[in-house]
């Protein structure tokens, strides 16, 4: 218990906050945080994109997205302070590379119907746990949100706690990074309703990424540096702008 309550101290003393909050030194760190937070959350706002597009109304997209950002804050405050024994988590990264492959494997191929075309979307019994237990569609997405910031969240934490060994200085870059973060998987979301060939495109950078994530589990120890994964990204852009291109070439054609 009282190692419980070490670990959490410094986020409930005063003093810190206001040190921190009357510090330009430490204003400049966390503004270097929310960038880092930013830059490594490209592939979660991808994630997050692609999750909320199963909702068919958009005031649910960005319901759902607000309730990530509340369960992600708290997450964040929780893990920041056993962000010391992360390192020891690997099976969360393990779990999340397998779910973001599963995600994957089902909007290309567990969607479609035999003919190949999109399977009608009509509401069918639940099946399995959610059977049982009543989930609907709306709190499904929420609680994949939910899972993809645990495992993502993971990164960040230990790359903060690396620059400055201040929680609360590592709980307020976090915080204003999700945010941020937020924001940009929103405007991913504007972009998808336009060019609808951007979900596919977020499928297959989602297999990008459970790859580069199981890949980094410990046993393998392999990581692809976020360049890495940015130039795919650009890439995939272009690949993906131009077949819209064509796609909307033909349909004005017919």
């Amino acid at each position: 218990m009282n190692a419980i309550i070490n670990m959490y101290a410094p986020f409930f003393d005063l003093h810190n906050w206001a040190t921190v909050i009357e510090s330009g030194e430490d204003w400049l760190i966390i503004f270097s945080l929310v960038i880092m937070e930013c830059i490594l959350s490209v592939d979660n706002a991808v994630v997050l994109a692609a999750q909320t597009q199963t909702l068919p109304d958009k005031k649910d997209q960005e319901k759902s997205l607000f309730y990530g950002l509340i369960g992600a804050y708290i997450f964040r405050f929780l893990v920041i302070g056993i962000g010391v024994y992360l390192i020891n988590f690997w099976a969360i990264k393990a779990f999340g590379a397998l779910y973001l492959f599963y995600l994957f494997i089902k909007h290309f191929f567990l969607n479609k119907n035999k003919e190949g075309s999109e399977a009608p979307k009509k509401k069918s019994a639940p099946k399995g746990w959610r059977k049982h237990l009543h989930i609907s569609l709306f709190w499904q997405v929420v609680i994949s949100i939910e899972l993809m910031d645990i495992v993502f969240s993971i990164d960040s934490v230990l790359a903060s706690l690396a620059i400055s060994h201040n929680p609360v200085i590592v709980l307020i870059g976090g915080m204003i990074g999700i945010l941020a973060m937020r924001g940009i998987a929103e405007v991913i979301m504007g972009l998808m309703g336009k060019i609808p060939e951007l979900q596919g495109m977020a499928y297959v950078l989602i297999l990008f990424i459970a790859i580069k994530l199981f890949l980094s589990i410990p046993m393998i120890n392999i990581h692809i540096p976020n360049m890495v994964f940015v130039i795919f990204l650009v890439g995939a852009i272009i690949v993906t702008l131009i077949i819209h291109y064509i796609n909307n070439n033909k349909r004005q054609k017919d």
